[in-house]
């Protein structure tokens, strides 16, 4: 009786409904609202062991008008992954491709369309990992660099370093950031 109240109360205080079906080749996820005006949203993927299919939108009942909705397609292999996702509402479409180089390191690309503007972006990226560095580099074509470089030197405790630097921005220096973590 009382898990039930529980549940019952626990529901309320969250103000939102949450249903989730879970399958080794499918997942629906749904949540609604509870207040006088919900949103609605409504996500689902179709996989099989390497092409991922999957959407999600979002609906406001208040102005009868859908705030989100995306679609994609994605392929998975050992070495490589790629993907196909259409965003912001129909707005733009990206298209991104993932390649291991070894088990340690990974290059990616992106570009967007943006069909409203006509605009166009282009990034590249690497990632490397050895048991205790992890480098990450971006460079994009509005002209950013952005580099983070992280290294465990004691069980648990990491040194990071990151560096940023828009090369179109002529009167802002580089941002540089260092972090130091310890745990006993």
């Amino acid at each position: 009786m009382f898990e039930k109240l529980n549940l019952l109360l626990s529901i309320c205080l969250i103000s939102q409904l949450d249903v989730q079906y879970l399958h080794p080749h499918a997942a629906i996820d749904s949540s609604i609202g509870l207040n006088p005006s919900p949103l609605l949203e409504f996500s689902a993927t179709i996989s099989s062991y390497e092409l991922y299919l999957g959407g999600e939108d979002g609906f406001d009942t208040a102005s009868a008008s859908f705030t989100k909705y995306t679609a994609g397609i994605n392929l998975n292999r050992p070495d490589f992954s790629a993907a196909l996702l259409l965003t912001d509402k129909g707005q733009a479409l990206k298209a991104s491709y993932i390649h291991s180089v070894n088990p340690f390191t990974s290059v990616a690309a992106e570009m967007a369309h943006r069909f409203s503007t006509y605009e166009n972006t282009f990034t590249i990226g690497s990632f490397h990992a050895d048991p205790f560095t992890v480098v990450k580099t971006r460079f994009s074509d509005n002209g950013k660099v952005a580099m983070p470089c992280q290294r465990e030197w004691r069980p648990k405790s990491q040194l990071t370093f990151s560096a940023e630097y828009d090369s179109k921005a002529m009167k802002a220096s580089p941002k540089m950031g260092l972090a130091l973590t310890l745990k006993p």
